[in-house]
């Protein structure tokens, strides 16, 4: 995950969602602004399958740097719906690459607010350089995913949790 693909990210997110990256920040969100995504995940205690997978991936320190990031983090539960065997698969060091890429497609660059997604069909860069499909025409789907929490603020992003794991596209 290179500096140039976030940066690309960023400037891509820019112009699809620029009034939810705006400067400004409104009390709710400073309110919850303490904690990083990392913390703000392993204190929800929902997402212990997404943790481990980023510290497995060695995305942890990526996470907690200044950002900012959007994240749609699945559940544990979502996790859980994959095929037995899929998590564990996953975590193994030789199928780190692939970890990576599932876990980066998650992840878009910037702060993006979920009533700026409201009434819009787009398709956003990740980090991991693919495209993700946003729906926020009856609610928010992110790659089919639906958002079933929006809007968690921490101090270098924001986090939307999801009801599945959305997967990149397939290599070409």
């Amino acid at each position: 995950m290179s500096l140039k693909k976030i940066l690309a990210a960023g400037l891509v997110l820019s112009f699809a969602a620029a009034p939810a990256i705006a400067g400004h920040h409104d009390k709710k969100e400073m309110a919850h602004e303490k904690a990083d995504i990392v913390d703000t995940a392993v204190a929800a205690g929902s997402f212990n399958t997404l943790v481990a997978a980023v510290q497995a991936a060695g995305l942890e320190e990526t996470l907690r740097s200044e950002g900012p990031f959007t994240v749609f983090a699945p559940t544990d539960e979502a996790f859980a719906a994959l095929p037995e065997g899929t998590v564990e698969t996953l975590l193994k060091p030789e199928n780190k690459d692939q970890l990576v890429s599932i876990l980066t497609y998650h992840v878009v660059a910037g702060k993006t607010k979920s009533k700026s997604l409201a009434g819009k069909t787009l398709s956003v860069a990740t980090v991991n350089g693919a495209e993700v499909a946003i729906d926020g025409t009856d609610g928010v789907k992110v790659g089919g995913a639906t958002v079933v929490q929006a809007d968690i603020w921490t101090s270098n992003g924001v986090i939307h949790v999801i009801d599945a794991v959305i997967m990149p596209p397939a290599s070409e």
